[in-house]
């Protein structure tokens, strides 16, 4: 198996690389409106089993949390907080799941390593990201503390980037571009919140996503 993560971070790393040089190419993406009908897809989880997202909003709410990409320190501090707040999603009758950009493979990894206590569906060529209106960031939304030299996003810095990063054992992968939504879906498959992050770190509050849960 790790031969086969290796070769897919590899590949995962010239997507980055690729992407990154490019620049965002994608307009800023709204979410779905509120009261909308979330879009019902069959995804791939961590196991290579095919789920339908009504699985997760079909006995209660459901928190889809499109997720950064898997080289992404915004991840880790999510998953952090989720673990932190996940009783008192329980709570509130919330079912959490993971959108994420990674394959099965990589997905099933990143889930052990960061203690993920939910599942996570894989959306590789980020067509359940556009089917919920999530575009790109600009690029201030994601380098706004980042040196100068970043901004313009020069494939030699990208470079140098990936290298650092590659070495603290974290390599940069997928679109980093790829901006973040997090939705409350109801029973009813509508969506009941979404809520779109404004910056990388922008994090929401659980009891926002608590009240959505409870309210009709």
């Amino acid at each position: 198996m790790s031969v086969t993560v290796d070769g897919l971070i590899a590949a995962g790393e010239q997507e980055w690389l690729d992407i990154w040089t490019a620049g965002p190419t994608e307009p800023l993406g709204a979410g779905l409106p509120l009261g909308s009908t979330a879009p019902d897809l069959a995804l791939i989880d961590e196991t290579g089993a095919t789920r339908q997202l009504s699985e997760f909003w079909a006995d209660g709410p459901a928190l889809i949390m499109f997720w950064r990409h898997f080289g992404c320190g915004c991840g880790v501090a999510r998953a952090a907080l989720l673990r932190q707040e996940l009783e008192t999603y329980w709570a509130a009758g919330l079912t959490p799941v993971v959108v994420a950009q990674g394959e099965p493979e990589r997905a099933a990894a990143y889930r052990a390593r960061h203690d993920l206590p939910c599942t996570i569906l894989c959306d590789p060529h980020h067509d359940a990201y556009r089917a919920f209106g999530i575009g790109h960031w600009p690029v201030e939304r994601i380098l706004y503390d980042a040196p100068a030299e970043f901004w313009s996003h020069p494939h030699d810095v990208g470079v140098a980037f990936q290298a650092s990063r590659r070495a603290e054992g974290r390599p940069l992968v997928d679109d980093p571009w790829r901006q973040v939504i997090e939705l409350v879906v109801g029973t009813n498959g509508k969506v009941r919140l979404s809520y779109s992050y404004q910056h990388c770190e922008d994090f929401p509050r659980a009891s926002v996503l608590t009240a959505a849960a409870q309210l009709s």
